[in-house]
């Protein structure tokens, strides 16, 4: 038998009241079988006021995976891209007489830029009129005539 305490006085099936007179207190005697039918009644109660669509509970475990999923689209993949498409916009757009410097730190004017073509001619030294063949690719940025600042 399992002892519950209750504070109400109505009858419950299965229940049987203590029969000693020394116990004072409102204890309830119920056998174990009606005991776990009762909390069965009330865990089903529970589960139907409180019941959640199954695609809603999908899409609650999966939500956090989601919000990562747009912040990494937003916070890395979103700006390179842009840094990407303005660096093949740059380097579609060069033309002879550009300042630009290459992703090994060389300066140079571009001498022959030809369209579609994959290297280009750069002039290193105005006194010696070296030049060198480059990657279109390998060209990080143009600089301005006037005052040897990046333009965009």
């Amino acid at each position: 038998m399992l002892a519950v305490s209750v504070s109400l006085e109505r009858k419950l099936p299965g229940m049987q009241r203590p029969t000693s007179k020394a116990n004072k207190s409102c204890a309830i005697m119920f056998d174990l079988p009606t005991f776990l039918v009762l909390a069965q009644q009330n865990a089903d109660v529970a589960e139907g006021a409180a019941a959640v669509p199954e695609g809603m509970v999908m899409l609650i475990r999966f939500l956090p995976f989601i919000v990562i999923g747009l912040l990494f689209y937003f916070i890395l993949l979103r700006p390179d891209r842009r840094k990407r498409q303005e660096l093949e916009t740059m380097l579609s757009q060069l033309k002879k007489n550009d300042r630009v410097v290459t992703v090994g730190g060389i300066f140079g004017t571009v001498v022959q830029a030809p369209q579609g073509a994959e290297d280009v001619t750069l002039k290193v030294d105005e006194s010696s009129n070296t030049r060198i063949r480059v990657l279109r690719s390998s060209i990080s940025r143009v600089l301005t005539a006037e005052n040897g600042k990046e333009s965009t």
